[in-house]
């Protein structure tokens, strides 16, 4: 079977069932019309803007050939929401079918080596030094912990169909404190949250609310990055690592989506928008800075390894280096890792250029690591402040931010 998209594209409805059969039960694709249903009543960048409401009838799904299953949700004010319900796909599980992980875990450096190889990808964070490491292997299975860092209640999250990690506080404005699970549903093939408080629903890649009590409510984007295993151990020997005692049967180190993310394959799922200055998914390091959007394309950071930049004033540096494994290859290829800072310490300025043991800047010749601390040299001990960056597959990125710009070193 085959679901056809605009301008021709083709999906094979088949596949995505395989795939997502991988991580959890499928629900039927035979989902009732809306008369038939049961319906009862803030990276990738940081500093994305909210959309504005959508007009709403009494009957919020008025001329909608709805394609999730309401059914699960009697407790979700539909009447709120700030996109259009045609864009909402199920993408086969039913909520929670992909479970959060509530309660994580977390070991040793030394247990971690017990599974993990060196060159696998983890979502590194860190907060009041607190420094943790959750796989990949494990998250991409779950996509979402709940979890508590430096005493900060996060959401460490994980959408594999976009490649983008996230990092979110869970702590309202108002104090309130959220935990996430996911819908079972996507827009624009990226993951769709919900929070078990007031069940209203959330867009992984902006961190809005978008359906629901919420909708409109702006979560805080947190710093993280993806690394090498080797690169964790290294920089952070007493930081932990997320365990595969998750309370969950699941084959980690298995990767259900072998294969995904082929630089010229489409999205599985719908998406709006048809941007092709970029290949679908050529991977991006993808910031926003006074509502200014730019993607540094890894073809380009693989080959230059340090880009010194400036966004409206601020002198930024993205980082990139080889050694850590893609996600989705089950043994390669090599698809590198990457972090933006701002490249100021103490006041001065600093350039950087790459050398053979990482990134050094030409004002001391101090050597640097992926994390942004110099590890010799005049500013030995120094840390720049990161940036919230993500690396996402182009489509993904800018189906959600049309105006991005695309760097490149002619400017």
């Amino acid at each position: 079977m085959f679901i056809k998209l605009k301008k021709g594209r083709l999906f094979l409805a088949v596949g995505i069932s395989l795939v997502l059969a991988a991580c959890a039960p499928v629900v039927s694709d035979n989902l009732p019309k809306r008369s038939d249903q049961n319906l009862e009543n803030p990276p990738g960048a940081g500093g994305i803007e909210t959309e504005a409401e959508v007009d709403r009838s009494e009957d919020p799904f008025d001329g909608v050939n709805v394609k999730f299953n309401l059914s699960f949700w009697p407790d979700t004010d539909f009447t709120k929401h700030t996109i259009d319900y045609n864009e909402i796909f199920s993408g086969g599980p039913p909520p929670d079918g992909i479970p959060a992980i509530d309660s994580p875990v977390f070991e040793a450096i030394e247990r971690g080596d017990q599974w993990l190889g060196e060159d696998w990808p983890i979502m590194f964070f860190e907060r009041n030094g607190d420094a943790r490491a959750y796989p990949l292997a494990i998250l991409i299975h779950h996509e979402i912990v709940n979890d508590v860092v430096g005493g900060v209640p996060v959401a460490i999250t994980f959408c594999p169909l976009c490649n983008s990690t996230i990092a979110f506080n869970r702590t309202l404005a108002d104090g309130r404190v959220l935990d996430f699970g996911t819908t079972g549903n996507l827009r624009n093939s990226d993951l769709v949250m919900y929070d078990r408080q007031t069940k209203s629903w959330w867009q992984q890649f902006t961190g809005e609310g978008i359906v629901g009590e919420l909708t409109g409510v702006q979560l805080e984007f947190l710093p993280s990055q993806i690394v090498a295993w080797s690169d964790f151990k290294e920089n952070h020997p007493e930081g932990t690592v997320l365990s595969r005692n998750t309370g969950h049967l699941r084959p980690y180190g298995n990767n259900p989506y072998a294969g995904y993310d082929t630089i010229d394959s489409n999205p599985f799922f719908p998406v709006s928008g048809d941007d092709n200055r970029l290949l679908p998914k050529e991977r991006v390091v993808a910031i926003q800075i006074d509502g200014i959007d730019v993607a540094y394309p890894f073809t380009l950071l693989s080959e230059l390894n340090v880009v010194n930049d400036q966004i409206s004033g601020d002198p930024l540096v993205v980082f990139w280096a080889a050694g850590t494994e893609s996600t989705f290859g089950n043994g390669g290829p090599d698809t590198g890792s990457s972090s933006v800072f701002i490249r100021i310490i103490d006041g001065q300025e600093l350039t950087f250029v790459s050398v053979a043991d990482g990134f050094q800047d030409e004002q001391t010749n101090s050597l640097w690591n992926i994390f942004g601390e110099a590890i010799e040299g005049e500013l030995s001990g120094k840390k720049m402040e990161q940036v919230v960056s993500g690396e996402h597959f182009w489509f993904a990125w800018v189906t959600f931010k049309p105006e991005t710009i695309v760097w490149s070193p002619a400017g």
